[in-house]
């Protein structure tokens, strides 16, 4: 029988004469495969095939440039993040999002899903109504300039019409029950309707600074700050403000009115007022008899 020679890849390694030493400079001195080649004078496939099976030195690896975006997904992903917001918020594709965070199954907190969908239906509704709402909003800027062109300045008579219109209409007022407690008292959040009744009350003869001011508002508001807000809106000094009214927070109870731009109401109170109280009732009686007589 003839025996076969065997002459492949595994063989040459163990008879080439610089295998030992190529090995010897990859696990004792940890060399490179290029400074392998620099010490030997080897090909570079030569060196590659004599180290097949030996393991490169850990200071020869390269780090993964998405290891940090791989934890990163899997954090998103353990606080309830689906495969699509992971992709967006990492900017990587759904495909490589998905592969990183596989193994984990998504867990939700039911109100962190309620917030999620509350989210996604606004972001789909603004985009299929965002035009719109454009539109609509250029076409109520420009028709509130117009109109407000249109009215100018308030002569005399119509600050005094308009303003005890306002105050019958906001105002405090006496009651049956009560007839003799005839006060100028007004309390309102509208900056703007406050701004009025202060020109009706001057225009009657009354001083701005000679009011009395208090702030009404949630005791969980930041007070002092809504405090000088309206101090500014009316032009006076905060300390002139009398004691702020504070409301029980009820914490059941769903309420708009929060953030930066709550800064509760101004009460406004004209002391000595009855003389004033009382032309107000003669303003609203001749304007209430003339629309009675137009309509006879």
């Amino acid at each position: 029988m003839t025996k076969l020679s065997y002459t492949g890849p595994n063989l040459r390694r163990m008879t080439d004469p610089h295998g030992d030493e190529v090995r010897r400079l990859r696990t004792e001195e940890h060399l490179s495969v290029r400074e392998i080649r620099a010490r030997t004078g080897l090909g570079r496939n030569r060196v590659y095939e004599l180290l097949r099976g030996v393991p490169p030195p850990e200071r020869t690896r390269r780090p993964n440039a998405r290891d940090d975006l791989r934890a990163e997904a899997v954090a998103l992903r353990s606080t309830g993040h689906s495969v699509p917001e992971i992709a967006q918020r990492l900017g990587v594709s759904r495909s490589t999002a998905y592969l990183w965070v596989r193994h984990l199954p998504l867990h939700r907190d039911p109100e962190q899903e309620q917030q999620r969908r509350r989210a996604h239906s606004k972001t789909m509704t603004d985009a299929q109504w965002g035009a719109h709402r454009e539109a609509r909003d250029s076409a109520r800027a420009a028709t509130i300039a117009a109109t407000a062109a249109w009215v100018k300045g308030l002569r005399y008579r119509e600050v005094v019409l308009v303003g005890a219109a306002l105050y019958w209409a906001e105002g405090s007022k006496a009651k049956p029950w009560r007839q003799h407690d005839c006060r100028v008292r007004f309390v309102n959040s509208d900056p703007a309707l406050v701004g009025l009744f202060l020109r009706f009350v001057e225009a009657l003869g009354e001083r701005r600074a000679a009011l009395r001011y208090r702030v009404s508002i949630h005791e969980n508001a930041d007070v002092e700050k809504a405090v000088r807000w309206w101090a500014e809106q009316v032009g006076v000094a905060p300390e002139d403000f009398q004691r702020t009214s504070l409301k029980r927070h009820q914490p059941k109870t769903v309420r708009m009115n929060t953030g930066e731009t709550y800064r509760g109401c101004l009460s406004i109170e004209v002391p000595r007022s009855r003389r004033l109280y009382w032309k107000i009732e003669g303003i609203m009686k001749g304007m209430s008899d003339g629309v009675t007589d137009a309509g006879r």
